[in-house]
């Protein structure tokens, strides 16, 4: 997978790599921002210099992530305007203490926190169902530790089915993102070995209304489905950047057990 690398580029290059990567003419782009056609022209052209209005307004139009408005900025000279918190940082207590409130509630069903780049941020008691017998080296990274044949592989029964989808996720992802660092995790997860067939398109199979996790654990095969969520309203790189993925039982079977195991 190709991704351009947005840095050290001038604006108005910048701004007609991410038009053409959302399949936007220049018109398109017009009609969006309302701006007219020839202004778009002479930005991409460097004939005019955008105001840090303007670049903010295009971000928008474009749908770019905050992390690459900053680039934009940067690349039109002027300083960035949304700051990157550490999650441990006095100004992000509010949201921390959410994420363990929903971790915690979440038990004993698993569930995890990562960064834009599928790090590990945080998990609840419940994981180390999952977790167990992983090389630790691997768990810093989820889609590492669920894919690699020391990490999770060897015991996900489904792992042709459950790998096409992660690394769709991830496609999608670099998509939106344009991000090398994904790509190159992409790169290196596509060279991990799968003996099952990887379905290019998922199609459902009679009764299946999602693509479960399957996995051996404990001595019996348990079966999950997950739900994923975000923040609705983030104005911090580091809070635009946080997933929650919470796994909860997809058949009775798997939530007895998980019931049993915790009373």
């Amino acid at each position: 997978m190709t991704v351009a690398t947005p840095y050290q580029r001038p604006f108005g290059e910048l701004l007609r790599q991410w038009r053409e990567h959302r399949r936007m003419s220049q018109l398109d782009l017009s009609n969006r921002a309302e701006i007219s056609t020839r202004h778009i022209s002479f930005l991409e052209t460097g004939r005019s210099t955008p105001s840090r209005d303007m670049v903010l307004h295009l971000s928008e139009h474009l749908d770019l992530p905050l992390r690459e408005r900053n680039h934009l900025l940067l690349a039109a000279g002027y300083a960035p305007v949304y700051g990157e918190s550490p999650l441990a940082s006095p100004q992000m207590a509010a949201v921390y203490d959410a994420i363990r409130r929903l971790l915690s509630a979440h038990d004993p069903y698993p569930a995890v926190v990562v960064d834009r780049l599928w790090n590990l941020v945080d998990a609840n008691d419940g994981i180390g169902l999952l977790a167990e017998g992983i090389d630790p080296d691997l768990l810093g990274n989820v889609l590492r530790g669920s894919l690699h044949p020391e990490g999770l592989a060897p015991h996900i029964v489904n792992l042709g089915e459950w790998r096409a989808h992660l690394l769709g996720r991830l496609r999608r992802q670099i998509t939106l993102t344009t991000d090398p660092q994904l790509a190159e995790l992409y790169a290196e997860l596509r060279e991990y070995p799968c003996d099952q067939p990887e379905p290019e398109v998922e199609l459902p199979g009679p009764g299946d209304i999602l693509v479960p996790l399957r996995v051996r654990r404990a001595g019996r095969e348990l079966s999950f489905f997950s739900i994923v969520a975000t923040f609705g309203t983030p104005l911090d790189i580091t809070v635009s950047e946080l997933a929650i993925e919470s796994f909860y039982p997809a058949d009775a079977a798997t939530a007895a057990f998980l019931r049993d195991t915790s009373s």
